[in-house]
């Protein structure tokens, strides 16, 4: 049986390989982007946007500031709870992290501004809530990725991106990447 990668896959390689011509890192080594096909893994997406699209401003600083509404298909068997980060690689200052939650409950849909996930983690400002994209100049990615785990990891709220990952390490069952695409 041959298993052909899905279109969102190759677009997604096209945006990468073009957003690394502008000096922007493309080697993101706190997480990686995995290749879903046909019939295998799991699967990130939003009503809101396509993977590599733009997102509407009413998910950023310019507009409502909500998170968007994700879908989560394919959950594999083994997994107990969600991790969710949302960070932009392309900050000026090196990555900015938006959006960490985790321990959250198996689902297959995060509504659209939805104000609590699971335990929050804290965002490059220090906030514990979805901050969107809000760039200083140019066009910036944002990586909407969501890791399986195989157990809860039970940090108290608040904790940073890098624990959350540290936390994870070993225990991701699956995980899958949405990337939208922001300027102002």
């Amino acid at each position: 049986m041959l298993i052909r990668p899905r279109m969102p896959v190759a677009i997604l390689a096209a945006v990468l390989a073009v957003a690394g011509c502008g000096g922007s890192s493309v080697d993101r080594p706190e997480h990686t982007a995995v290749e879903t096909t046909e019939g295998t893994g799991m699967e990130l997406t939003s009503t809101a946007f396509e993977n590599a699209a733009r997102i509407p401003s009413q998910y950023t600083c310019d507009g409502a500031d909500i998170s968007p509404p994700l879908q989560v298909a394919g959950l594999p068997q083994g997994a107990t709870t969600l991790v969710l980060v949302v960070d932009d690689p392309d900050a000026p200052r090196g990555t900015w992290d938006h959006w960490v939650a985790y321990d959250i409950p198996l689902a297959t849909a995060i509504p659209e501004g939805v104000a609590a996930l699971g335990t929050p983690g804290v965002n490059s400002w220090g906030r514990t809530e979805y901050a969107g994209p809000c760039p200083p100049s140019g066009s910036h990615r944002y990586f909407f990725t969501v890791y399986a785990v195989d157990t809860p990891l039970g940090l108290p709220p608040g904790a940073t991106k890098a624990e959350v990952l540290a936390a994870i390490a070993g225990r991701v069952v699956a995980e899958a990447t949405l990337i939208g695409l922001y300027s102002r």
